[in-house]
């Protein structure tokens, strides 16, 4: 039997290979692509399929444009807060000297919490932040601290960026260990002989170096804040408006119901969250490029 040429075993076998990604590439093209351009086409029709512009403009309506300004600043509060919780926890537990095993309990956590989020993650505040939390009621009765009396509300602006801090954070750690461990150890001792300070290294080296993972892991968690819907609907219900609950309003709502409009606002949505993530991946590109 004649054994085949190279370049027909390779024609052979690139079916094979490409029906190991086939599930993924399908998966893909049922809930993501065609959702999406579905979206987007009824986002520019009116209910009788004809091209308008009307959906886009309600989207500068003071309703709609307040939920934006809301979720656009819960999402650069929490951003922020996680960036700079999340990249100081992974100092501590890559460059600090931690013990090893605290190391990976710490990173084994991050990947659990970040992925909390929903119903759960909303019962566990209420529980513990709640009118009747547990923390609630052990500072009033222990402290003579009352939270609420002090004007704190767990449904409200605060409220809903202190629940969404906890798996910013664990995310934050998550993607910047892997940068912090790409620092090489021979430019702190070059940093060193040269008689550079601890405090320079970190500013003129490392900063400089991890700044694009910085920003970049800034601009995911900025997407993943603004498209957090099941948290939000689970904690406030319709008492805080941000978009994901307007969009809810307006597609699966009684009185509010609009799916045009609703679909002109995920619109609004993943352009935001699509540039976000363009950012990211942008400057992941760029930081994994400094540290090879």
């Amino acid at each position: 039997m004649t054994d085949l040429a190279p370049q027909d075993a390779r024609r052979l076998s690139l079916p094979l290979n490409w029906f190991g990604v086939a599930p993924f590439l399908l998966f893909a093209l049922l809930f993501l692509i065609l959702p999406t351009a579905h979206i987007v086409l009824g986002a520019f029709r009116d209910v009788q399929g004809n091209f308008t512009l009307d959906n886009i403009r309600g989207l500068f309506t003071p309703s709609i444009m307040g939920a934006f300004w809301i979720s656009i600043r819960i999402s650069l509060l929490t951003a922020a807060f996680g960036c700079l919780a999340g990249f100081l926890i992974a100092a501590a537990i890559t460059r600090g000297g931690l013990p090893q095993p605290l190391r990976g309990a710490m990173l084994t956590f991050s990947g659990v919490a970040s992925n909390f989020a929903g119903v759960p993650l909303a019962f566990a505040f209420i529980a513990t932040l709640g009118r009747l939390g547990f923390l609630t009621v052990i500072l009033k009765e222990w402290f003579g601290l009352s939270l609420y009396g002090s004007g704190f509300n767990l449904i409200s602006f605060l409220g809903l960026t202190l629940t969404y801090l906890y798996f910013q954070i664990p995310l934050m750690i998550l993607i910047i260990t892997p940068a912090l461990d790409g620092l090489k150890r021979e430019w702190r001792e070059a940093a060193e002989t040269l008689g550079a300070s601890g405090f320079q290294y970190w500013r003129m080296v490392a900063l400089p170096v991890l700044w694009p993972s910085f920003l970049g892991t800034f601009a995911l968690l900025f997407a993943n804040s603004f498209g957090a819907v099941a948290t939000a609907m689970a904690l406030t219900g319709s008492q805080l408006s941000i978009v994901p609950i307007i969009l809810f309003a307006q597609i699966r709502g009684d009185v509010l119901q609009d799916p045009h409009l609703g679909y002109a606002i995920a619109f609004g949505m993943i352009v935001l969250t699509g540039v976000a993530n363009v950012i990211y991946i942008v400057l992941r590109t760029r930081a994994e490029r400094w540290v090879k």
